[in-house]
């Protein structure tokens, strides 16, 4: 994003950023909509550099660790179903990227997000999967909260649910990613 902003704008992250400091704007829709209006932004680099002008007034981004920490904080239960289900998943390849945000963990293969992992409440984590063309079936339902980012959706309760048929629909979604 941060190449595709200087090859769009012909100014770099830094030059944005200061101009949001200069503005009383502090939220992130008012930033986005600022961005858009005023330099004729699209949505997608006007989401990116709202985040990153947030974050830098917060003193940057906390570490990956830190992230994932606050997510299940308040859920330790469901923090060993996390742990086991990331485990499995990094072992199918060397060419998955894991990228904690604030309320999730997203899971990249060369192309594109292929795995979403939420603890959604303090009893389940969602697992959304990106698919090309598949029906919902059995565990796998469509999206659910995630939108476009994911096509559909597994409910996780129980650490024995990180089976081998999760597995597959897992390495199914990085296959497509690939």
């Amino acid at each position: 994003m941060e190449e595709g902003l200087l090859e769009k704008t012909g100014k770099p992250l830094k030059h944005w950023i200061a101009v949001i400091k200069k503005t009383p704007l502090e939220k992130h829709g008012e930033i986005v909509a600022f961005l858009k209006r005023e330099h004729g932004f699209t949505h997608g680099f006007a989401n990116f550099v709202a985040i990153k002008a947030r974050e830098a007034a917060q003193g940057g981004r906390p570490d990956d660790n830190t992230l994932v920490a606050a997510q299940y904080e308040k859920k330790p239960d469901l923090k060993p179903i996390y742990d086991l289900l990331l485990k499995k998943t990094l072992a199918l390849g060397k060419d998955i990227e894991v990228s904690p945000k604030k309320s999730s963990v997203s899971v990249r293969g060369p192309r594109r997000q292929f795995l979403l992992i939420q603890p959604s409440t303090k009893t389940r984590i969602d697992v959304g999967l990106k698919f090309n063309d598949r029906k919902p079936a059995g565990r796998l339902e469509t999206s659910g909260p995630f939108g476009t980012m994911c096509t559909h959706r597994v409910q996780i309760t129980d650490i024995a649910q990180v089976d081998d048929e999760l597995m597959a629909l897992i390495r199914d979604a990085w296959a497509e990613s690939r």
